[in-house]
């Protein structure tokens, strides 16, 4: 299999439980390496929960094929820790975001932002033909707006975190009000109207079309990750001041971010 596609370096989760382990051990080890790569993974505990509630609480129209959904999806960013720790081939569009990790001059928004771009914008689209091979793809539509909806709706929590660890954040304008924020925009725009639509293509192609729509897809996100760690000169200018007030330890990142859910996932339960 192309380094397009998961690889078993490590045996994959074949259950949500199993992922949240997975993402755990990724967190714990980044905090005791100090690593900037524990930023997304403590992120993506909170989705991989949240989705875990909805099935649990009947969110979704079928929620063991949800669950087969965000496992095979989930292992796509596994996949790629595994082969950047040992330092193999991966996608564009996720090798961007672990070069990315070994900055220090990067913002830890900026850090979420690649990892999302990576995982949303190629990773969920091929995660949701994997998981209706031999199904009518279209099925699977209202579910799908069901996990952007779940991510979209962590984005005030994720927030207040930022806030807290990047006091001088809001001079990037990400965040003017409480419902207007580029985090919003980011998560709706991409993985409900960008990975729907490239998920829709790429279920109608098969064999060499199948890879090369993959590969054209990879190139494209690779390509916008740069983006969000070059920009303009001004821009750089105000991530330059924006950092000088930003913590600079990970491990104690990782903590606030990870220790977070705590008081998000009760609120989750007693929804």
């Amino acid at each position: 299999m192309s380094i397009l596609g998961p690889q078993s370096i490590t045996m994959q989760p074949t259950t949500i439980e199993e992922v949240l382990t997975r993402l755990t051990a990724i967190i714990n080890d980044s905090i005791n390496s100090n690593s900037r790569a524990g930023y997304f993974a403590a992120l993506y505990y909170k989705v991989t929960y949240s989705v875990q509630q909805g099935i649990a609480n009947n969110q979704f129209e079928d929620g063991p094929r949800m669950e087969q959904l965000d496992v095979t999806f989930a292992n796509r960013y596994l996949t790629a820790y595994d082969q950047w720790k040992n330092k193999q081939p991966m996608t564009a569009s996720w090798q961007v975001a672990f070069e990315t990790v070994e900055k220090r001059s990067a913002l830890v928004l900026q850090h979420l932002f690649l990892g999302m771009n990576a995982h949303i914008n190629l990773d969920l689209g091929i995660a949701a033909v994997e998981t209706m091979q031999g199904k009518e793809f279209v099925k699977l539509c209202n579910d799908f707006n069901t996990i952007n909806a779940i991510i979209s709706s962590l984005t005030n929590q994720v927030i207040a975190e930022l806030d807290r660890i990047s006091p001088l954040l809001s001079l990037l304008g990400f965040h003017a009000t409480r419902n207007n924020s580029i985090l919003i925009q980011f998560s709706i725009d991409c993985a409900r109207d960008g990975a729907w639509r490239f998920a829709e293509e790429l279920s109608q192609l098969s064999g060499t079309a199948y890879d090369q729509c993959i590969a054209d897809r990879d190139k494209g996100i690779g390509q916008l990750g740069q983006t969000l760690v070059q920009g303009s000169t001004l821009l750089k200018l105000t991530i330059w001041f924006i950092h000088l007030w930003e913590w600079k330890q990970p491990s104690r990142i990782i903590k606030v971010m990870h220790e977070a859910k705590k008081q998000y996932l009760k609120v989750a339960e007693m929804e």
